[in-house]
């Protein structure tokens, strides 16, 4: 099973990442990290968008331009780890959706609508937060939707740890039942 790692944590320590790594022991074997603070991936913008949209035009998906695209498309487990930040994640995370959404790739238009070209049987999405996450979550919500309605892919698990910078909050205590909730359910 490939199991891709999308790493948005951008902290030294981080409390998302702790969860990711529970996650990651719990699927077993090797996965690819992308690191998201490393990589670099820059926004689109008027001249990227352009070459984005000439390559996808000529059909050249094998350019290096969507070497992330094509690897989430491979992956057949798909994790991502991101802080909930702002009622949302950290911006690389945007950055990086708009590399991986090409058509051509991760998903193609056809006569019925959009058909989701992904691999992946199942993308889990876990996040911390120093309040509190809000039913209408616009981080894992957002991810949800791409993998169901863009992706194709039909299984998505949310894992969370939240309240973590309420004054008087035990943080190991919710950390603990948040890897508890992740290892009875993986």
């Amino acid at each position: 099973m490939s199991v891709l790692f999308i790493n948005a944590c951008v902290r030294s320590e981080s409390r998302t990442h702790r969860l990711a790594e529970k996650v990651l022991q719990k699927l077993g074997g090797e996965f690819t990290e992308v690191n998201l603070e490393v990589e670099n991936i820059a926004p689109l913008n008027s001249k990227t968008l352009e070459k984005r949209s000439k390559l996808v035009a000529e059909k050249k998906y094998d350019d290096d331009f969507f070497r992330y695209a094509r690897q989430f498309a491979e992956a057949e487990t798909i994790v991502v780890a991101a802080p909930f930040w702002d009622f949302s994640f950290p911006a690389v995370l945007k950055c990086y959706v708009e590399a991986i959404s090409i058509s051509g790739i991760t998903f193609s238009y056809t006569e019925h609508g959009v058909q989701g070209l992904c691999k992946a049987k199942k993308l889990i999405y876990v996040a911390t937060s120093g309040g509190f996450i809000p039913e209408n979550n616009s981080g894992y919500g957002y991810f949800k939707d791409l993998a169901t309605q863009l992706y194709g892919i039909k299984q998505t698990q949310f894992f969370k740890a939240e309240g973590l910078d309420i004054v008087g909050n035990d943080v190991e205590a919710i950390m603990q039942k948040a890897l508890q909730e992740i290892d009875q359910s993986l």
